[in-house]
C-alpha cells in the first residue's frame, strides 16, 4: 500500500468529524479532543474510533455535565475536574521521562496550570507542579529554584498583571512557555493585560501562548522535553 493510501485509511470518517488516526506517527501522540462545543454523542463517537485504533484518549475543556453523560457509555474513562479533562488509557503508556515544571501563580490559575501539566504528562513527560507562588508573595518561589533549574522546560501560568514569567526568566536558563490567564479585575481585560505583559517581557527565552491555553503550553513543553531522549 502506498503512503497516500495509508494516509487515507488513517482517517476515520464519522460524518461530523474526520478522526486523524495517523497523528501518532506524525506527531508522537494521538489526536486530542477539544470537547467544548461538542455534544456527548459526538465525543463518544470520536473516542470509539480512537479506542478501535488502540489509541489513548485525552479530551480537553470538558464540562462535568459532558463527562456525566459520557461516563455512562464509557465507564472506564477518568475525569480530571480541576484540569477539565478526560483521559482514557487504551494502551499501556511508557514510563514518564525527562522533567517539565509547571508553575502556577495563584490558586485561581490552577485549571489552566493543571491542563498544561496533564497534557505534558500524557505526552510522556515527568511533570512537577509548583502552585501558588505568584509575585504578591515572591519569597514562596525561591525554595523551588533548584527544581526549575533542573527542568528541561518550564510552563509559567499567571493572570492579573502576568509578571511571573519575567521574574522566573531572570533567574533560570531553561526554556519558558508563558501562559496568560483570564483571571483578574477590570483593566486586566479578560487576559489581554497579562498577554501583552508576557509578549513584552525583557527576559529572553520566553515564548507565549494564547490566553488560558494550558493545552498548547503543555504540548510545547513536552516536545522540548523529548529532545535528547532515545528515539
Amino acid at each position: 500500500m502506498n503512503s497516500d493510501a495509508q494516509r487515507e485509511n488513517a482517517i476515520h470518517d464519522l460524518g461530523f468529524a474526520q478522526v486523524d488516526l495517523d497523528r501518532p506517527r506524525r506527531r508522537g501522540m494521538p489526536e486530542v479532543i477539544f470537547c467544548a462545543g461538542k455534544t456527548p454523542d459526538q465525543i463518544i463517537g470520536i473516542i470509539g474510533a480512537m479506542k478501535q485504533a488502540g489509541q489513548n484518549v485525552l479530551g480537553t475543556r470538558m464540562s462535568p455535565e459532558q463527562f456525566q453523560a459520557i461516563s455512562r457509555a464509557i465507564p472506564e474513562a477518568a475525569y480530571h475536574e480541576t484540569a477539565r479533562c478526560l483521559t482514557l488509557e487504551v494502551a499501556p503508556r511508557p514510563p514518564a521521562a525527562g522533567h517539565v515544571a509547571v508553575v502556577c501563580a495563584g490558586t485561581s490559575d490552577l485549571p489552566v496550570a493543571e491542563e498544561a501539566a496533564l497534557t505534558a504528562e500524557w505526552m510522556g513527560a515527568r511533570v512537577e507542579v509548583i502552585r501558588d507562588v505568584g509575585v504578591a508573595g515572591l519569597h514562596r518561589l525561591f525554595k523551588h529554584l533548584d527544581t526549575l533549574r533542573r527542568a528541561r522546560a518550564v510552563v509559567v501560568v499567571a493572570g492579573m498583571e502576568g509578571a511571573l514569567p519575567s521574574v522566573i526568566g531572570g533567574l533560570i536558563d531553561r526554556p519558558i512557555i508563558a501562559v496568560p490567564t483570564s483571571v483578574g479585575y477590570g483593566t486586566h481585560f479578560a487576559g489581554l493585560a497579562p498577554l501583552l505583559a508576557m509578549l513584552n517581557s525583557c527576559a529572553p527565552g520566553i515564548t507565549v501562548v494564547n490566553i488560558d491555553n494550558g493545552f498548547g503550553a503543555g504540548a510545547a513543553a513536552a516536545l522540548i522535553n523529548r529532545i535528547g531522549e532515545p528515539a
